[in-house]
């Protein structure tokens, strides 16, 4: 018995080692399956996190595709009308509205510099004729501060750019204004507070401006805009 007692024990243990080896070597392929599935899921978000980081670039370009299409659309438009002027098209950097062209510069200025600067360049100072302009200007200059083309320094009463008079509106704006400060001269020149609302202050701070073209009271009628002015740098 006992002659065939340790050989049965050498199976015995031989079959066990069998077994536990079979079910290590399936954990080991179940995991070895696991961790090549994590290491697809890892490139995969890789490759989703690289195309997350694309899309800031992909927009840039779309932009400036955008910009380039609307700049040989007036080209194509001023070839046509064999002029300088294409009706509805701006030139590149302006904002088009109601078939006015109108920019908001990026460097500062006193009142004075601005409102020269802009008639060497046949524009001025934005006129505010209407409700819609108002609201287009206002909103689009917010949250910044805009010289505009308002002062009363040349006669005391509050007047446009062409001389045009005005009359304070004081839901136009801030609270207690215009209220013609002094200490360093007069607050004689208006311009729009960062909430879109009128405030007077001294004409030689410097600071962002809006202006148009010279005609731009005709483009209502002829649906022209002008496309020689140059921005400031």
């Amino acid at each position: 018995f006992r002659r065939w007692l340790f050989p049965g024990l050498i199976v015995v243990v031989l079959l066990i080692l069998i077994i536990v080896m079979g079910s290590t070597i399936s954990l080991f392929l179940e995991t070895a399956k696991q961790v090549q599935q994590l290491q697809y899921a890892v490139e995969n978000n890789k490759d989703q996190l690289n195309s997350v980081s694309e899309v800031p670039k992909q927009l840039s370009v779309i932009d400036s595709l955008s910009k380039s299409i609307a700049a040989i659309k007036c080209s194509h438009e001023h070839v046509i009308n064999n002029s300088s002027t294409a009706g509805g098209c701006c030139p590149m950097g302006w904002t088009v509205f109601e078939s006015n062209c109108y920019f908001f510069s990026g460097d500062s200025r006193s009142w004075n510099e601005s409102r020269d600067w802009c008639e060497t360049q046949q524009a001025h100072l934005v006129i505010l004729r209407n409700d819609k302009e108002w609201d287009f200007v206002t909103h689009r200059s917010m949250p910044h501060f805009y010289w505009i083309g308002l002062s009363d320094w040349r006669t005391g009463r509050w007047e446009w750019v062409n001389q045009t008079p005005y009359t304070v509106e004081p839901r136009r704006w801030k609270p207690g204004q215009p209220d013609n400060l002094t200490g360093h001269g007069d607050e004689d020149c208006a311009h729009l507070y960062d909430d879109g609302l009128l405030n007077d202050v001294h004409c030689s701070i410097k600071m962002q401006f809006i202006y148009y073209p010279t005609h731009a009271s005709k483009l209502r009628h002829t649906g022209h805009i002008t496309t020689n002015v140059t921005p400031p740098s």
